[in-house]
């Protein structure tokens, strides 16, 4: 069936959430097993209480937006979402944690992925740079890691292709489930920076490419695969590490408190997200 899109305001925004998806989406029972998988966007680091701690730190908040979501429609979650994990985590080990797809039954019903970014070196890329920004801004030491290339042409190509045969993969092993897509959050304001992005303009302008490219390829794969996609990359718009009324961190300025994950979600983004899947669920409710 083609995609067919619809429009629904966030409670906390006065934007607008534009969600792609096959069909009304089905209204989910009570106990009906999600599972939700992808990186540090996914997982919430930096937004307290953490769930777990082993068999490596994968810094899952209780407050990211699955956890979130199921908390409000009674939904049976397994998070195996990780941060630092990158789409080959999802269908191969990482150490000793298993591939995020083993957590599939036949009996999934709902199935969130938020994948992509560390294949890209994208918040790795923008931490790297403002860390030797603020070094040149300020003078004052700081031990920050190489800089890390943009990425090639055949990197985004080759993301593609691992989401594509995620999406089949958890079609073949959950084939009742609703999958969803959800892409990242923006980060850096639409044009310029700010001191909380210490980048000069071609680093920043390279980083805004990188997200758009991310959202396409997500975009592309969903309706590829007759998937649904929560748009956040759009209606995040205004509420990025500059703006009055943040959805993200920005780069701590030395001395200041560090008050989350640098160009990380935080609460706010999470609930947003969390806001745009119940919509998504309950429109056909």
């Amino acid at each position: 069936m083609p995609s067919t899109w619809f429009c629904t305001a966030l409670a906390i925004s006065a934007l607008t959430a534009c969600v792609q998806t096959p069909a009304p989406a089905p209204s989910l029972p009570a106990g009906a097993s999600y599972v939700a998988m992808g990186s540090s966007f996914a997982a919430g680091p930096g937004i307290p209480q953490y769930y777990e701690a082993t068999p490596a730190p994968c810094y899952r908040s209780t407050q990211n937006y699955a956890h979130q979501l199921a908390a409000r429609l009674k939904l049976n979650l397994t998070d195996v979402s990780c941060s630092g994990a990158t789409a080959a985590h999802l269908t191969g080990p990482r150490g000793a944690i298993p591939p995020q797809l083993d957590a599939l039954t036949p009996d999934t019903r709902l199935v969130t992925v938020t994948i992509g970014g560390n294949d890209l070196g994208y918040i790795g890329g923008l931490s790297n740079a403002s860390c030797a920004g603020l070094v040149a801004e300020t003078g004052v030491e700081a031990n920050c890691a190489p800089m890390i290339a943009p990425p090639a042409e055949k990197t985004y190509a080759d993301l593609a292709a691992r989401l594509d045969a995620i999406a089949k993969e958890i079609r073949r092993r959950a084939p009742r489930a609703l999958l969803v897509f959800v892409d990242y959050p923006a980060v850096l304001p639409e044009s310029g920076t700010c001191p909380a992005t210490p980048l000069d303009a071609i680093q920043a302008d390279g980083a805004r490419y990188t997200a758009r490219r991310l959202a396409e390829i997500t975009r592309t794969v969903a309706g590829q695969n007759n998937a649904s996609i929560i748009t956040a990359s759009e209606f995040s718009k205004g509420h990025d590490a500059c703006s009055a009324d943040p959805w993200m961190h920005g780069y701590p300025r030395p001395g200041a408190p560090v008050a989350g994950t640098p160009f990380h979600p935080n609460l706010k983004s999470m609930t947003a997200v969390a806001d745009a899947l119940e919509q998504l669920l309950l429109a056909d409710g």
